[in-house]
């Protein structure tokens, strides 16, 4: 007999425990729609009415619960989703590896001892054990496509415009949007259409790929850069034009000092928790709060500048091509290799490369799992306003990698 969804969600429920989860949720399915019998992992920086927004980090345990679900969980629930829990994530939002020294470090099921990724980690993990059907978190620098990668899923960060941001808490409003994870890629569209101000639509499956040949490809580990080119190879066989170029473009995106946007705009928004409540904060997130000192209004106005000629370009080069990466240059890092603060900033930052790019040019981005490289993804990247087509190429590409 087929589960009724609200037996779904209770069993889903059931199952989730910490450290993937802050905390499990007991309000029922109320409506029916298209995500009907669906379970969501809520990353625990969305407003869930009656329910605490911690945002990861332990200063904001105690506060009020929320009076109003944002809008993105809003439109989840209306469309007849059943929100499982708010899903562990790193402090903030503020990483891209998903530890949390506060509530524990979600792991991947794909490889022992291996960390889940960030900064939606307890999203991805929850997802890829059949805790629920959908993640939904945020992406600033790569926290929905680093995670999905690590875990097997599929992850999209969409033009940041098109679904709302009401509600959830910020890191870099300049840099932050939406995110989803799902096992299968059929799940993307109902999904975002769900969440979207509009809903996709149809559109053509772009045939132009451009694989960079200066710029995400440096520092891989060797397991990736083989599954990297056999997906690359099966792209051919599909029948894509795939281009090998350098382009000034990455040159001039590896210029530009990205952290000042997250340092900087994470004090605009949590300056008094930084402030008055330092010490109850991770260390390795304050230190990069911190960084913002040194960040002049001058040196900010630059950089806010030099991201916008680069949005710009994107959107010209890349109007009817899709660029292909390594999601991440490696593959998911033990939690004990994690220890020393100096091997974790180095790891991060090279987890972080080749996403932040997408958020950077204002794009949207998709990571694809690579079934012969447990923990590696393919990441297609498009200009700003090509979600539909990059939905589309995600589709027709399930299977062929």
């Amino acid at each position: 007999m087929t589960q009724t969804p609200q037996k779904r969600l209770d069993a889903s429920r059931a199952q989730a425990k910490a450290p993937d989860f802050t905390a499990v949720f007991d309000d029922p399915v109320t409506g029916q729609g298209a995500l009907s019998g669906l379970t969501v992992a809520v990353k625990d920086l969305f407003d869930v009415a009656g329910h605490v927004t911690r945002a990861g980090t332990r200063v904001r345990a105690d506060g009020a619960p929320a009076l109003a679900d944002a809008t993105a969980v809003a439109r989840l629930r209306a469309a007849g989703a059943g929100l499982v829990g708010h899903a562990n994530m790193t402090e903030y939002a503020y990483s891209g590896l998903g530890l949390n020294p506060h509530y524990g470090t979600p792991l991947t099921p794909l490889r022992a001892g291996c960390i889940a990724g960030g900064s939606t980690s307890g999203g991805a993990s929850a997802v890829a054990r059949g805790v629920a059907d959908v993640a939904l978190g945020t992406d600033t620098g790569g926290s929905a496509r680093i995670p999905a990668a690590f875990c097997g899923l599929y992850g999209f960060k969409p033009t940041a415009s098109s679904v709302p941001r009401d509600g959830a808490v910020a890191l870099s409003h300049s840099l932050d949007s939406v995110g989803v994870m799902v096992r299968e890629a059929g799940l993307l569209r109902p999904v975002l259409d769900v969440l979207r101000d509009a809903p996709l639509g149809q559109a053509a499956v772009p045939r132009r790929i451009i694989v960079p040949q200066n710029f995400g490809l440096d520092g891989v580990d060797a397991e990736v850069a083989e599954a990297f080119e056999a997906a690359v190879t099966a792209l051919e066989h599909a029948g894509f034009a795939v281009e090998r170029l350098a382009l000034d473009i990455f040159d001039r995106y590896r210029a530009l000092p990205v952290w000042q946007f997250s340092a900087v705009e994470s004090r605009a928004h949590h300056g008094a928790e930084y402030d008055h409540q330092r010490e109850a904060l991770d260390p390795r997130v304050a230190s990069r709060m911190a960084r913002a000192d040194g960040v002049s209004a001058i040196d900010f106005a630059r950089t806010l500048a030099a991201r916008e000629a680069l949005r710009a370009e994107a959107a010209r080069l890349f109007s009817n091509a899709v660029i292909a990466l390594p999601t991440v240059a490696i593959l998911p890092p033990a939690l004990d290799a994690l220890a020393e603060d100096a091997e974790y900033d180095r790891i991060n930052l090279l987890a972080l490369r080749n996403t932040s790019f997408g958020n950077v040019i204002d794009g949207c981005s998709v990571s694809l799992p690579l079934a012969d490289c447990a923990g590696a993804g393919l990441m297609l990247t498009a200009a700003g306003g090509c979600d539909a087509a990059l939905v589309a190429m995600a589709e027709a590409l399930q299977g062929r990698l």
